[in-house]
């Protein structure tokens, strides 16, 4: 059981290194660099004032520390530059998060391939666009009224996700919904979830991006 286990870790740490390194070609002297750098700045200092031994026990978790940092920062920004551009690609950041977000991806879809997925959490209703501002904001405001219908009392928010100057890019997507407000507790999540199932969607029109999908550093660190 606890060979399998290992097994998993390491070939998920694997997968992560050879997407990043992809991505960054340069990423094992990155590493190797910061793990050596941190190590020496750390360990020469504690070295000098007491001894060698020690010195060299604290130099070598904390440039371990650091080049894992380092490490999952990178992977996670090759993660969003995999999937980035492709529609659907919100949605496939927010289905990854680990929270209580309810996704329904492509509930408006348009000929141009921009898209709307709706978010229901406990700040209340979140669409979010992908594509041209031009384009996507009628198609926001449809679904903000066709949303307004069925749940009038609950507060609807917008985030445009894409590159321009007032729109979100999608890796500052997490935080920005991390900032929205608290306005609903469990219950009445559950109950807006359930009167805009009866929407429907057009998911099927435009599927979600395969592959790996950005997992927070945290999650990238636990696993190393």
């Amino acid at each position: 059981m606890a060979k399998g286990r290992i097994r998993s870790s390491l070939a998920a740490i694997g997968q992560n290194w050879s997407m990043t390194r992809n991505a960054y070609p340069a990423l094992p002297l990155e590493v190797g660099g910061i793990f050596i750098g941190v190590g020496l700045l750390v360990g020469v200092p504690v070295s000098i004032f007491l001894n060698w031994p020690t010195g060299l026990l604290v130099a070598i978790p904390t440039g371990l520390l650091a080049a894992t940092y380092w490490f999952s920062r990178r992977a996670m920004k090759a993660a969003y530059k995999q999937i980035e551009g492709q529609p659907g690609a919100a949605a496939a950041v927010v289905q990854s998060l680990r929270s209580k977000w309810a996704v329904t991806p492509a509930v408006a879809v348009s000929k141009s391939q921009d898209l709307i997925t709706r978010v229901v959490g406990k700040p209340g209703v979140v669409l979010i666009s992908e594509g041209p501002s031009s384009r996507v904001g009628h198609m926001l405001a449809n679904e903000r009224k066709k949303t307004a219908r069925w749940v009038p009392d609950i507060p609807i928010y917008e985030i445009q996700v894409g590159e321009e100057a007032d729109q979100v890019s999608l890796m500052k997507l997490q935080k920005t919904l991390a900032k929205l407000p608290r306005n609903l507790r469990g219950g009445e999540v559950t109950e807006v979830r359930r009167r805009l199932d009866a929407l429907g969607n057009a998911q099927g029109a435009m599927p979600i991006p395969k592959g790996p999908v950005p997992t927070s550093a945290r999650q990238v660190r636990r696993q190393r």
